[in-house]
């Protein structure tokens, strides 16, 4: 498959995650005074991975996220070079679809964008006021394990056919555990759109939501070469 094919897959990717996901944050989680919650955000974005992995990941390995694709390459299964032009791909996917859900959210009366858009955060800006601290080391924990559940199930040892599901229900998990902590990132690209778009404060914690994931996978490569089939060339 040709590069630009799979870069145009990612964005397109990362397009449904961050609208799917904080699209339902920003417009369903609290409708008509109940909507769908924690919960259902937390389905959410489990749900735009498994469908865009089960839609796309034949052409691109199904990333959308540039941890995903950092972790990956730590681990031996990816090229650099293709991991710069796949974050580019993520980010602008991320962008876009933080633009199309600012232009949506803002055809409501009384939309106001100092609310943010699902915009992840630490400190003051945490959903349940945790400190940095905590936000760091719950981003480095769940995208640890993120990049181990992803690793696991793409090894060619591994069942075939759950990948997705396995994923999917990972990044569920992972939202019910830390969207009261940083409205949960493990994904730059997820952090960046938003933040672009509001500015501020969210552009000053960015740095935060690139370094946590980042170190995060690092670690997961680096564990899950030790799990490695020294004859599997995955």
């Amino acid at each position: 498959m040709s590069l630009l094919k799979r870069m145009s897959a990612e964005l397109i990717g990362t397009f449904w995650l961050v609208l799917g996901g904080c699209g339902s944050a920003v417009i369903a989680a609290n409708f008509g005074g109940t909507g769908i919650g924690l919960l259902g955000v937390a389905f959410a974005f489990g749900l735009t991975v498994l469908t865009m992995v089960f839609a796309l990941g034949h052409i691109s390995g199904g990333h959308f996220n540039p941890a995903v694709s950092f972790g990956l390459m730590v681990g031996g299964r990816f090229k650099f070079t293709d991991f710069i032009l796949y974050m580019v791909a993520q980010v602008l996917g991320a962008v876009l679809a933080a633009a199309v859900l600012y232009y949506i959210a803002s055809g409501q009366s009384g939309f106001d964008i100092s609310n943010g858009l699902a915009n992840n955060g630490y400190g003051e800006h945490s959903p349940g006021h945790y400190s940095l601290a905590s936000g760091f080391i719950t981003e480095v924990i769940m995208t640890f394990m993120f990049l181990i559940t992803i690793l696991g199930a793409t090894d060619s040892r591994a069942p075939k056919g759950f990948a997705a599901l396995a994923i999917g229900l990972s990044l569920t998990l992972i939202h019910l555990i830390s969207i009261p902590v940083t409205n949960t990132s493990v994904n730059p690209a997820r952090s960046t759109g938003p933040a672009l778009i509001v500015g501020g404060w969210a552009l000053e914690q960015l740095w935060f939501f690139w370094l946590a994931p980042l170190l995060g996978a690092l670690i997961a490569g680096i564990v899950y070469r030790c799990f490695a089939d020294k004859t599997n060339t995955d």
